[in-house]
């Protein structure tokens, strides 16, 4: 095999052999789901050929947009990257990402995000970990019940209440940030699959106040009601403490036949601040990683604190996406920022691992020093570059 792959998007009629190429990696069961081998909108998948025309590579770029204090940002978040047993070590992997982020510039993404098996190759590619998306087990009975106040209304939901439930994750995430926005192709392709017969959840509970949906729980039940039983919550929001509460009371009265509660908090929302977290045991860590696709829209489409203001410039390092290297100044001031080219020379130099730690705010520019990914002339304050991570952690709930 030469030593560069020919990368370029699959036909429709290649995806059966993408398929197969990642069910050997990932395990997967043996019969393709429809999505796997059909179009799907808002996907875009590329495939690695030797010189016999052999697939033997894959990587899929999300056509997602992140929620990013308030603004959505465009994103190219990446999933199914594999790679056959025979090309591994080859740079392979590498070709793919670089051409897929080349594609995700010229179609207007900014970010990227994606949930590794292994992040050493990831990070060669300029992505960096930046948070942990955790999911929990609580015991079902540490659970409160509240006190009915009468003020709210509980109630079971159906397809009819999709709309609404959609409209109240986006009120709790929007002005966090690196949290999906659930909308556009990808989300309407399996949204229009749901049907009566096939839902989303097992079950949909509801709270209402004066007919307006306040919080809602989607859970499947599993099997069994032994001691081995498991209830899962695949979503739970709420945007009062009283929601919150009642949404917990209807969890508790699971305890008899579903003793493990299963969730995936988000730290810090009106849930969180309800449960008895320091009784859970983690159940599953899955680590994700985040980069810029293009370091200008990053800056220039999220959205940023209103206390943020103020300028730096650094020096910035991207060897896949060679569009963001260069010197810029960045300016903060009144909820937005800007990244604008300057030619004099900076004296903080940043690597793309180390600008992806800032921007998720998962660093502060002291310890990206520490780590190697930002260096700086002799004089020079790295704290300076704290205004890049202005905008506060980051966070994830969506597997891909």
């Amino acid at each position: 095999m030469p030593t560069t792959p020919n990368v370029r998007e699959l036909t429709a009629d290649e995806l059966a052999d993408a398929w197969q190429l990642g069910r050997l990696a990932f395990g997967s069961a043996p019969q393709p789901p429809p999505h796997a081998t059909t179009p799907v909108p808002g996907m875009t998948r590329y495939g690695a050929f030797d010189a016999t025309g052999r697939l033997v590579g894959k990587a899929v770029d999300l056509h997602h947009d992140q929620w990013w204090t308030g603004r959505p940002v465009p994103a190219a978040d990446v999933a199914g990257v594999a790679v056959a047993p025979e090309a591994r070590g080859r740079g392979v992997a590498r070709e793919l990402l670089r051409a897929l982020l080349r594609g995700a510039h010229e179609r207007g993404a900014a970010v990227s995000a994606l949930f590794p098996t292994v992040g050493a190759p990831y990070r060669a590619c300029g992505w960096e970990v930046t948070g942990v998306l955790r999911t929990v087990d609580l015991p079902t009975a540490v659970l409160t019940r509240p006190r009915t106040t009468g003020r709210l209304a509980v109630r079971p939901g159906d397809l009819a209440d999709l709309p609404a439930v959609f409209d109240l994750y986006e009120q709790v995430t929007r002005h966090r940030n690196g949290l999906l926005t659930r909308r556009g192709p990808v989300f309407d392709h399996y949204r229009d699959q749901f049907t009566a017969d096939d839902p989303p959840f097992d079950g949909l509970t509801l709270v209402e106040q004066d007919g307006r949906l306040v919080g809602y729980a989607g859970w499947n039940r599993g099997r069994g009601y032994g001691p081995d039983a498991v209830l899962t919550v695949e979503d739970l929001f709420a945007t009062t403490a009283d929601a919150a509460r009642e949404l917990v009371g209807v969890l508790a009265s699971w305890h008899s036949v579903t003793p493990t509660l299963r969730l995936t908090p988000l730290p810090g929302d009106a849930l969180a601040a309800q449960l008895p977290l320091e009784k859970a045991r983690e159940h599953e860590q899955d680590t994700w990683m985040h980069r810029p696709v293009d370091v200008a829209r990053a800056v220039g489409e999220r959205g940023w604190p209103g206390h943020a203001r103020g300028s730096v410039e650094f020096t910035l390092d991207d060897e896949l996406a060679d569009w963001n290297t260069g010197t810029w100044r960045l300016e903060v001031a009144d909820g937005a920022a800007q990244l604008t080219r300057v030619t004099t020379e900076a004296a903080l130099h940043l690597s793309v691992r180390g600008f992806a730690l800032l921007y998720a705010g998962a660093a502060t520019a002291q310890s990206v020093t520490d780590a190697g990914l930002l260096r700086c002339a002799t004089g020079a304050d790295p704290r300076a570059l704290d205004l890049l991570a202005a905008g506060g952690p980051a966070h994830l709930l969506d597997y891909f």
